[in-house]
């Protein structure tokens, strides 16, 4: 069987780390998370290595392959350069735990902070609601997000600033826009997306969009229409004598 050499970073932190190559005979239809089962089988049964479904829907396992955001179970071996040795490293915006394992927790604690789904009074008797089909189809894209992180690993705001204390990072501002664009929902977030939340540090650049394994149009669907209610309730001139007119 042919073989290839996949380079693995190894280690505990940022600085206790190093690359350590092995060489795994592959066969066709091979993902790289199977090459990584094979290492861990044959060369390395220290290797940490997340993973759970195998299936790109529980978003386990991220990771950066060849310097690229991506889950190792839809990285198919025949779609990379086998020539050249494979580097796998863990996510690097956020703290390694052990080899390509990271500490993602900052990421459950940013979404417990965002304010929770409000609907407004039922519009009928038995507890229902009228809804248009085009507002219920509106937010329908966001809630495939798996949440791998990987939109938030590869966003530079993060990733190379660290600015984690002030921006939540396009998954959560997706998050936001998932309830804001909700046709039940009557809680307002811009106010904490425009001062606490960093909504102004994201500059389009669609990295994040690119990287998405669900395909979530993240920055045309959810940033860019955030950012507009931002500007029109509080940078829009027009806007902003007609709500201390109104006192809306």
């Amino acid at each position: 069987m042919p073989q290839a050499t996949f380079r693995i970073s190894r280690g505990d932190s940022a600085t206790h780390s190093e690359f350590k190559d092995y060489a795994v005979e592959i066969s066709e239809g091979m993902v790289v998370l199977d090459a990584v089962h094979l290492v861990q089988m044959v060369h390395a049964p220290d290797l940490a290595a997340r993973w759970n479904c195998k299936a790109g829907k529980c978003g386990s396992c991220s990771a950066e392959i060849n310097g690229m955001p991506r889950l190792m179970c839809m990285t198919r071996l025949s779609d990379l350069d086998l020539s050249v040795p494979v580097k796998i490293e863990p996510m690097k915006t956020f703290r390694r735990i052990k080899d390509l394992v990271t500490d993602v927790s900052w990421n459950f604690r940013v979404k417990e902070k965002i304010k929770k789904f409000k609907p407004r009074p039922a519009d009928n008797a038995d507890g229902t609601w009228n809804m248009a089909q085009r507002d219920v189809d509106r937010v329908q894209e966001f809630r495939k997000c798996i949440e791998c992180f990987l939109c938030q690993d590869v966003c530079h705001v993060l990733r190379d600033h660290q600015k984690h204390d002030e921006f939540i990072g396009p998954r959560f501002i997706m998050w936001n826009a998932a309830l804001e664009m909700h046709p039940l929902d009557t809680d307002d977030r811009l106010k904490e997306l425009k001062d606490d939340n960093g909504l102004g540090y994201c500059n389009i650049t669609k990295c994040c969009t690119k990287v998405c394994p669900e395909h979530i149009a993240i920055t045309d669907n959810a940033i860019i229409p955030m950012k507009e209610r931002v500007v029109d309730r509080y940078y829009d001139p027009l806007g902003w004598l007609w709500s201390k007119a109104t006192g809306t």
